[in-house]
C-alpha cells in the first residue's frame, strides 16, 4: 500500500505541486489497489495527474487512449518538462518515428504511451511483450451511445478488460450524467469501479452575459484592455469567424480564424501558433480547442448564443485551467435565438434539442445567479450565490410593466398573431414603412400607443415578455408571436407584470469600464518573466505554458525567489524544471529587484529634493521651474510624500467640497486606479492636480 507521504512527495518531486487536488488522491489510491475507476472532473480539474502519477509508481508501462492528436502532443511536451520519458504513437508520424518510440518501450526506457483507439491493434504485439500496469481511457464519454462526441473506435475499447484482466483501468470524462456514467462502465466492461465526480464548480471563472449590441466595438474595447492575454471567440457560422479575424487584424490585433472550411494545414498552423503564444486571439465555431492543453486562455468569449449548455459549459472550461481569474463573456441576441431554434427544429432528435436550447435561453435569461443554474444542470446543487457573475456583481433593477406588457399584448392581437417581433415594435411605434402601410395596420386601433419608447427598448421588453411566458415564438411559422393563456391574465384579469430595466446601459456600462481599465504594466515582474518564457519557448520548441504556466509566474512575481529553495518552494515548480529552468528565472528575479532597488533610490532622492524645497517656502510653480520638471510632476511628488506621511496641508491645494466630490465619484466609479475617468466623470470641471491631491487625502483617511 502506498502512503500519502509517498504521494505527496512524488507529486512535488515530478510535478511541482505541494498539494492534490480534489479527489485526485483518492482515485489515485483506488488505482494502486488494482482498482478500476470512474473519473468525472470538469475541463481544467486536473484529471491527467490520476494517471501520470500512478505511472511513475508502477513497474511496467501505463498506456493512454485519446482521442486527439493535439492533446497527446501537449501531454507528452508537459511530462518530458518534467524529466517524465513518455511518447505517443500516431498516424501523424513516419514509420521511422513510431518504430524508435515502439524500440524504446520494448526496453523499458518509457513510463507512458499515448495512442489513438485506432492504433491498439497496430501496438498489439508490443504490449504482449511487456508489463501494462495501467490503461487510462481520455474523453471516456466517446464510448457511450448515451455521450456527445461518438466515436466508432471507442466501442471496441471493451475487449481491454478481458485483454488485460489483472491491469486496473481509469475512464475519464469532464461531462457526463448518470445514464452516461453508467453506460461507461457497462462498455468497457469495468469490474465494481470506484465512481469520483468532482465539484463542476470553476470559482475562477467570472460569468457575463450581455446583449449584442454593437457587440464588435464592445469586444474590441474588451481586448483592448488585455493585450497580452489570449482568448477565444466562438461563433456560429463560418463566415463570422472570418469576418469578426479580419475587423480585429484591422484595429491591430493578432487574431486568426478557425472552421472546418479551411484546410488542414491552415488549421493546423493556426492550432500551432495559438498554443505556442504566436496568436493572440483565435475566432472559431466549436470545433476548435477540444484536446488542446492550453492552461494560459485567459478569457472566452461567445459571439453567439450556445445551442446548449453542455457545450457552453466545455468551451468556457478553456479558459483559466491554471486556476488563475478568467473572464467568460456571452452575447445573447433575439436573432440568434430564432437561428438556433430553426437549426433544431429541422434536426435529428428536435425535441430533445429545443428542450437543451430553451435550457440555454433560460441561463442567457437569468435574473439570478448564473453558477447556481450552471452546477443545478450538471446536479450539483449550491445554496450560496457565487458572487463571480454579471447577476451577483449587478442585481437587476425591477419595474412595473404592466402598461407596457398591456400595449405589447394588445397589439399582438390587433396583428391577428401574425406577425414577427421586428413588425409587432414599428406597430407599437407607429412606423409607416411599406409592410405597415400595405397590410393597412396603421388604420388598427393601438397603432402607434408606443412611440414615447425606443425601438431597441420596446423589441428588448416583448422579448422579456417571451422569456416570462406571456407570448411565445412560432418558429415554424416564419417567427410569428403568439399569445399564451397568461397574456389573458395580464390583459383582463389585472395581473402585474415585472419588467427589468434594459440592459444597454449595462452593456455600455461595461464597455466604459473597460476603456478605463489599467493596462498591464510592460515592465513588470510578470511581463519580463512572460517574456524570458517565450524565449525559452521557441528555443525548446515547445509551448510556453508547458515551462511555467501563468500560476507559477504570478506566484514568483509574488514571493520573488532568489535561491534554488526558494524557488522551488513555488508550487508548480518540481526538481527537473528547477534544474533546467531555475537559473535563468532566479536570475530574472534577482536583477529586477536591483534594478526596482535603484529606481526607488532615485525617486526617493527627487521626492527628497522637492520636499526640501517645499519646506523652505518655495511655491510649487517655482519649485517646477528650478527643476526644469512640469508643475503636475511636482503636484504629484508632493501628493505621494503626504501619503507617505510627511506634514503637508493639502487643503492649501484643493477644497473640502472637492474632496467630497472625489469621494462620491469613487464610489461611483468602482474606485479606478487612472485619474481620467474621474476628469470626465465631472466634465473637465475639475483638473487632473485637484483630483490627484483628493486622492491622496482619502488614501490617508483610510490608511489612518
Amino acid at each position: 500500500m502506498m502512503t500519502s507521504t509517498l504521494l505527496h512527495e512524488t507529486l512535488k518531486d515530478n510535478f511541482g505541486f505541494e498539494k492534490f487536488r480534489p479527489n485526485q488522491e483518492k482515485i489515485i489510491s483506488s488505482i494502486l489497489t488494482g482498482k478500476d475507476a470512474l473519473a468525472i472532473m470538469p475541463t481544467g480539474g486536473g484529471k491527467s495527474i490520476c494517471f501520470q502519477l500512478p505511472a511513475l509508481l508502477f513497474p511496467g508501462i501505463t498506456i493512454v487512449i485519446s482521442p486527439l492528436i493535439a492533446l497527446m502532443k501537449d501531454q507528452v511536451d508537459s511530462l518530458k518538462a518534467n524529466g517524465i520519458e513518455a511518447c505517443y504513437i500516431n498516424s501523424s508520424q513516419s514509420s521511422g518515428e513510431q518504430q524508435e518510440h515502439i524500440e524504446n518501450i520494448l526496453n523499458q526506457k518509457i513510463k507512458l504511451v499515448y495512442v489513438a483507439p485506432e492504433s491498439l491493434s497496430y501496438l498489439e504485439n508490443t504490449f504482449n511483450q511487456v508489463t501494462v500496469s495501467l490503461i487510462a481511457i481520455d474523453e471516456a464519454h466517446c464510448i457511450s451511445s448515451w455521450g456527445h462526441d461518438f466515436r466508432p473506435a471507442y466501442t471496441n475499447l471493451g475487449y481491454l478488460k478481458k485483454r488485460f484482466p489483472t491491469t486496473p483501468i481509469l475512464a475519464l470524462t469532464a461531462t457526463a450524467d448518470k445514464a452516461t456514467r453508467e453506460d461507461i462502465s457497462n462498455q468497457l466492461n469495468l469490474l465494481n469501479p470506484v465512481i469520483s465526480i468532482s465539484s463542476f464548480d470553476r470559482k475562477n471563472l467570472s460569468l457575463e452575459v450581455r446583449p449584442a449590441l454593437d457587440r464588435v466595438k464592445q469586444i474590441i474595447d474588451f481586448i483592448a484592455q488585455k493585450p497580452n492575454e489570449c482568448g477565444i471567440i466562438y461563433c456560429l457560422s463560418r463566415k463570422t469567424t472570418e469576418e469578426l479575424a479580419e475587423k480585429l487584424q484591422k484595429t491591430g490585433v493578432n487574431a486568426k480564424a478557425y472552421h472546418a472550411g479551411l484546410d488542414n494545414n491552415t488549421r493546423a498552423k493556426t492550432q500551432d501558433e495559438f498554443i505556442n503564444d504566436d496568436c493572440q486571439v483565435v475566432c472559431a465555431t466549436i470545433a476548435f480547442g477540444m484536446g488542446i492543453d492550453k492552461s494560459n486562455v485567459r478569457w472566452v468569449i461567445h459571439y453567439n448564443l450556445p445551442k446548449n449548455i453542455e457545450g457552453y459549459y466545455q468551451e468556457i472550461g478553456r479558459a483559466g485551467r491554471d486556476g488563475l481569474p478568467s473572464e467568460t463573456v456571452l452575447f445573447e441576441s433575439y436573432g440568434d435565438v430564432i437561428q438556433l431554434q430553426k437549426f433544431a427544429s429541422q434536426g435529428l432528435n428536435s425535441e430533445v434539442q429545443l428542450s437543451k436550447l430553451e435550457r440555454m435561453k433560460q441561463y442567457a435569461d437569468a435574473v439570478s445567479c448564473r453558477r447556481k443554474i450552471l452546477l443545478s444542470y450538471f446536479g450539483e446543487i449550491v445554496t450560496e450565490n457565487c458572487g463571480n457573475c454579471d447577476v451577483c456583481k449587478n442585481p437587476p433593477a425591477f419595474f412595473d410593466g404592466t402598461i407596457l406588457a398591456q400595449k405589447a399584448l394588445s397589439a399582438i392581437i390587433r396583428l391577428k398573431e401574425s406577425e414577427a417581433l421586428p413588425v409587432i415594435v414599428d406597430f407599437l411605434r407607429g412606423s409607416k414603412n411599406a409592410h405597415i402601410l400595405e397590410n393597412q395596420y396603421h388604420n388598427l386601433k393601438t397603432y402607434g400607443v408606443g412611440t414615447d419608447v425606443s425601438w431597441y427598448d420596446w423589441n428588448q421588453y416583448i422579448i422579456q415578455l417571451i422569456n416570462q411566458g406571456y407570448c411565445e415564438i412560432a418558429f415554424h411559422l416564419k417567427n410569428q408571436i403568439k399569445l399564451t393563456p397568461l397574456a389573458h391574465e395580464v390583459l383582463f384579469n389585472g395581473e402585474k407584470v415585472q419588467l427589468t430595466t434594459i440592459q444597454k446601459e449595462i452593456a455600455e456600462k461595461a464597455t466604459a469600464k473597460e476603456s478605463r481599465a489599467a493596462k498591464p504594466k510592460k515592465d513588470s515582474l510578470f511581463e519580463i518573466l512572460r517574456t524570458i518564457r517565450y524565449e525559452i519557448s521557441k528555443k525548446d520548441k515547445v509551448p510556453a505554458y508547458v515551462i511555467f504556466s501563468d500560476a507559477v509566474l504570478r506566484e514568483i512575481e509574488t514571493h520573488r525567489p532568489m535561491s534554488e529553495e526558494e524557488l522551488i518552494a513555488i508550487d508548480g515548480v518540481g526538481k527537473a524544471k528547477l534544474e533546467k529552468y531555475g537559473t535563468i528565472f532566479i536570475t530574472a528575479v534577482t536583477d529586477f529587484h536591483k534594478t526596482k532597488a535603484l529606481q526607488q533610490k532615485k525617486v526617493s532622492s527627487t521626492y527628497k529634493e522637492t520636499f526640501a524645497m517645499f519646506q523652505s517656502g518655495l511655491s510649487v510653480e517655482v519649485i517646477a521651474e528650478q527643476r526644469n520638471l512640469g508643475l503636475g510632476t511636482i503636484m504629484s511628488h508632493i501628493a505621494k510624500l503626504y501619503e507617505d506621511g510627511a506634514a503637508i496641508d493639502l487643503y492649501q491645494f484643493v477644497s473640502a467640497e472637492d474632496v467630497e466630490k472625489i469621494a462620491k465619484a469613487k464610489i461611483t466609479l468602482e474606485s479606478p486606479t487612472a485619474l481620467k475617468p474621474y476628469f470626465d466623470h465631472f466634465e473637465e470641471q475639475i483638473s487632473y492636480d485637484k483630483i490627484r491631491l483628493s486622492l491622496s487625502i482619502l488614501s490617508r483617511k483610510v490608511l489612518h
